[in-house]
């Protein structure tokens, strides 16, 4: 498919990638709206830029790369007293406020934890390990997406992969410990 010349196949590649984008997006930033614009922003810069797509089988990691630029352009736009860190720390706080019902699923409470547990991780883990891990992206891709040195991914993604454990060990830990309060249906 040549990508470049083809209106409709174009917009429905990148509506079938929109998921995905918006997907690295909220795992980048651990927030919905922001990962809402950053998804879109991606999308209308990967159109009004694709002639600058040099080969279509790269589409994909051209997409993350642009997705990555969108953010480091957000992160400039902030205010200079306002730390990321804080404000993923600040809606990760939020999030454990949430209780979840003793109804939910396993599978659910698992996804959750390690969502949590992602969004404590320093920027440049969280993007490498959901590029890898979340996204399935080769550590070239990834390299080329970031721009940074193939060995700086592999070392920012193992040092990830433990930080990312220890805090889920932690999690479970703490979950284990704490008393869980069951219903009981009355007899009559």
């Amino acid at each position: 498919m040549n990508v470049r010349n083809s209106g409709p196949e174009l917009a429905q590649l990148l509506a079938a990638e929109h998921h995905r984008l918006y997907r690295m997006a909220y795992s980048w930033c651990c927030d919905t709206a922001l990962a809402a614009d950053l998804s879109q922003e991606a999308m209308l810069r990967a159109l009004s830029r694709i002639d600058q797509l040099n080969d279509p089988q790269k589409f994909q990691a051209w997409l993350y790369a642009i997705l990555h630029n969108c953010f480091l352009s957000h992160l400039r736009g902030r205010r200079p007293n306002e730390p990321l860190e804080e404000i993923v720390l600040a809606h990760h706080e939020l999030l454990e406020c949430v209780e979840s019902t003793e109804s939910a699923s396993e599978r659910n409470e698992i996804v959750r934890c390690v969502r949590n547990a992602i969004c404590k991780l320093p920027l440049d883990q969280r993007q490498v390990i959901t590029l890898v891990d979340l996204n399935g992206s080769s550590y070239a891709e990834v390299a080329e997406i970031l721009d940074i040195p193939i060995g700086t991914v592999m070392s920012r993604l193992y040092r990830a992969r433990q930080a990312l454990r220890a805090i889920i060990e932690a999690q479970s830990a703490g979950m284990r410990q704490q008393p869980r309060l069951r219903v009981v249906a009355r007899e009559n």
